[in-house]
């Protein structure tokens, strides 16, 4: 049953897969049941919209499923909720896990629709994390992101002190993420920052600034401390 199922995942990931030894058969068989039946309800649930195989939780929130495109192998654990409603829609790459309780949301309103969310192959998204997508999030392609991770890609605006902020309206620049960066957990990433390729974002740290290629940052604000480089 181990060398089906490394095999199954091999293929579906398009690199060598080995399940731990350690692993014990009964836990095994549960997840193997478990993902036959989030393949089927993929299947069921977003039918054009995702690419086969796709591994989808039943209880999972979903609106403007026509704007939604999901990649092959991707996993949607369990309430999470994705609002493609946005100009550009919201689109998740190949082998993109998204972790419980995680929310995309496109739009802060319908008064004024949002530009959209796009994630690269290969990601990862840890649970309970929260992204904000009005003026645009873009993530690129293997990057890792631990629980509780933050994008607001939105700010408002509050300069006139005899009008109150809700009505002041908002400003969008976007956010981007590039390719084979590590979030640890409790990220917070505020709208117009880019954050470089190869960065590591220390755990709880703010990031307010774009940061450099291949950077190591941590703290709040964020600051860069040494470079992967050298």
């Amino acid at each position: 049953m181990r060398k089906i199922v490394n095999f199954l995942i091999s293929k579906i990931k398009h690199e060598s897969y080995q399940i731990d030894e350690h692993l014990r058969l009964a836990v095994l068989f549960h997840e193997s049941l478990n993902r036959i039946l989030q393949i089927v309800w993929g299947v069921i649930r977003f039918r054009t919209h995702a690419k086969f195989p796709s591994f989808i939780s039943t209880r999972i929130q979903v609106r403007d499923m026509a704007n939604i495109h999901l990649g092959k192998g991707v996993t949607l654990e369990k309430d999470v909720v994705l609002d493609g409603a946005s100009v550009n829609g919201l689109v998740i790459g190949d082998n993109v896990k998204v972790g419980r309780y995680t929310q995309i949301r496109c739009s802060g309103t319908l008064k004024q629709l949002g530009k959209g969310f796009v994630i690269g192959e290969n990601s990862g998204i840890g649970e309970f994390s929260f992204f904000g997508a009005a003026g645009g999030i873009e993530i690129g392609s293997n990057v890792i992101m631990g629980q509780n991770v933050r994008m607001h890609a939105e700010n408002h605006n509050y300069s006139d002190d005899k009008i109150p902020i809700r009505s002041q309206g908002v400003t969008h620049s976007g956010i981007v993420v590039k390719d084979n960066c590590w979030l640890g957990a409790g990220v917070v990433v505020l709208d117009g920052v880019t954050i470089g390729s190869g960065c590591v974002i220390g755990a709880n740290a703010l990031v307010t600034k774009d940061i450099p290629d291949n950077s190591v940052a941590v703290g709040s604000p964020a600051k860069v401390i040494k470079s992967r480089l050298g």
